[in-house]
């Protein structure tokens, strides 16, 4: 177990080495002649972040190839964008008619995500949502969601309305 864990370290800090080297070197570009200063100041510096970062990082670096992931992530943005906007709209729509009404409160929602990266992603996602902030994620899958107009206290409901915007698209990168 322990050669495994090892192996997996080993493998998760060469995946943060080659990206921050790929990201130096393409911030860097284009070389003069050649600057072989450079292109070692950049190894070093993804040496020490490999180094340092690898546990940080995704249990399973070679899912990160599959480039259908990244399709999947380009539709993501403008996923999250769009709802962004919507959120934006009645909030500011909210503040500006006193009639409307606000129900403040915390619900509980339920996710069907497995992997810490894809549970972390769909909370930062309420979170970025105007109106809606994750207050806490538990270990059984369960996030705790505080709503600025809580229109269900049922969970089924309320995962509905508040993570099923994100989930599927969610599932389809990290999963």
């Amino acid at each position: 177990m322990d050669e495994q864990r090892s192996g997996s370290k080993i493998s998760r800090g060469a995946f943060v080495f080659g990206v921050t080297l790929a990201v130096w070197l393409l911030f860097t570009w284009p070389f003069a002649p050649i600057e072989w200063p450079m292109i070692i100041a950049g190894a070093l510096v993804a040496i020490l972040s490999g180094v340092l970062l690898g546990e940080m990082t995704t249990r399973h670096p070679g899912r990160g190839l599959n480039p259908v992931r990244y399709f999947w992530g380009a539709c993501y943005i403008f996923v999250l964008a769009w709802w962004v906007a919507m959120a934006n709209l009645d909030v500011a729509f909210r503040v500006l008619h006193p009639d409307v009404p606000i129900n403040p409160g915390i619900v509980k929602v339920k996710t069907d995500l497995k992997s810490e990266s894809a549970k972390t992603a769909l909370a930062n996602s309420i979170t970025l949502t105007p109106g809606t902030m994750t207050v806490d994620l538990s270990d059984d899958g369960h996030l705790y969601v505080h709503w600025i107009n809580v229109s269900s206290t049922d969970v089924e409901e309320a995962t509905h309305q508040v993570v099923g915007r994100f989930e599927p698209i969610l599932r389809r990168i990290f999963e």
